[in-house]
């Protein structure tokens, strides 16, 4: 049977569409040869992931994201279909995760399996769509916070040199510059001080020598006396003022309480008082013997002088 040139025409066109329809679809991550399943999930933002992007399962690649449109009902949402090409069977209730692949950027897509005993998925299904934090959405996370602070100790701070402005006003400026004058020349007077001071060390350094050396050897004799002293009895010594203070104490006791002469004299006020008597008498006649000592020359005369009156001034 003889082919017509038509007929190899028709079969070469039939090829083309045929190789064509299978490069378009292997460019897109489906493989019409071998059996696979495609599940279906929802994003808001799906920045960074593309069509033929991996999908893993526990890190293994199963599959590819096959294409990504928006859901078409209005809501901004993005529909991503998956092709699954294993036949690892998982729940109806497991997520599609949307993670980081990297530091610099790019997204897949990972098959969360769920094992809850629910229906296993099935052609077509829409698995729940989650997202896995990122570096970059951990570093937003810490830097959020820590950019409010900063905010708050910049309003702090541009009040704070407000209030510093309003505080240095001229004449404080003014004030303050005569005082750090002020300071300056109390440095160099110091500075002068100072220089005097060293110059005077210099020219007495023997002097201060000499004083040091002497001061050394008082500080060896003190230790030289201190050292006798350790050696002498003194615990005896201190006895004997114990013993001394204790019969002097004693003493004193029985003065307080009259005892003895001197304890009689202290409290017997008879006593007193006759020796006061007496002193006063005593006094008396001291005096008459200053006033009239010519009565008292018979007493001293070996001849008897008869007694005459006193006159009378």
């Amino acid at each position: 049977m003889k082919i017509t040139k038509e007929v190899k025409t028709g079969v070469l066109v039939l090829l083309g569409i045929i190789l064509l329809y299978y490069g378009f679809n292997y460019l897109k991550g489906k493989d019409l040869f071998n059996s696979s399943l495609t599940f279906y999930t929802e994003y808001e933002n799906v920045e960074g992931l593309v069509p033929s992007t991996p999908v893993t399962i526990n890190g293994l690649s199963v599959g590819k994201v096959t294409s990504i449109d928006f859901k078409g009902d209005g809501s901004g949402k993005l529909l991503i279909e998956l092709m699954v090409n294993s036949d690892f069977e998982f729940s109806k209730n497991s997520t599609a995760e949307l993670y980081e692949t990297g530091l610099i950027g790019g997204k897949a897509i990972a098959i969360v399996p769920a094992f809850d005993g629910a229906e296993k998925a099935k052609e077509g299904n829409k698995l729940l769509g989650t997202k896995k934090a990122g570096l970059t959405d951990l570093v937003n996370q810490r830097l959020t916070p820590l950019q409010e602070k900063i905010e708050i100790m910049m309003v702090g701070a541009d009040s704070l040199l407000a209030n510093i402005n309003d505080i240095f006003d001229e004449k404080t400026k003014a004030h303050l510059r005569t005082s750090i004058a002020g300071l300056s020349a109390t440095i160099e007077s110091f500075k002068g001080t100072s220089n005097s001071l060293n110059k005077l060390m210099k020219d007495n350094e023997a002097k201060i020598s000499s004083v040091l050396t002497n001061a050394e050897k008082a500080s060896s004799d003190l230790n030289k006396i201190t050292g006798s002293l350790s050696e002498s009895d003194l615990g005896q010594t201190v006895k004997n003022l114990e013993s001394t203070l204790n019969n002097f104490d004693a003493i004193l006791s029985d003065l307080d309480k009259g005892k003895g002469s001197m304890g009689k004299l202290l409290k017997d006020e008879a006593l007193y008082n006759n020796l006061e008597a007496a002193s006063k008498e005593m006094e008396a006649l001291i005096k008459d013997i200053k006033l009239h000592p010519a009565r008292y020359r018979r007493i001293l005369s070996k001849k008897e002088i008869p007694y005459k009156e006193p006159e009378s001034n």
